[in-house]
């Protein structure tokens, strides 16, 4: 049986922590800045944690990351 292929797109956009949970980054920093707060733009340069309803198909996607 040969080996599974991650899904590229999927591989760009996500990482595995430690524990086994999946990190994102966040949504609504590419364009339009200048109408958002300063604080506002400090919180979305943080990254987030996929919600557990969603982790199973992330992990589908990427088959050997965890």
């Amino acid at each position: 049986m040969p080996k599974m292929k991650s899904k590229r797109a999927a591989a760009k956009r996500f990482r595995a922590t430690g524990a086994g949970r999946i990190r994102r980054g966040t949504a609504g920093k590419s364009h339009l800045m200048t109408g958002k707060s300063a604080n506002r733009l400090r919180g979305l340069r943080k990254n987030r944690m996929v919600s557990p309803a969603d982790e199973k198909r992330i992990k589908e996607l990427l088959p050997y990351s965890f």
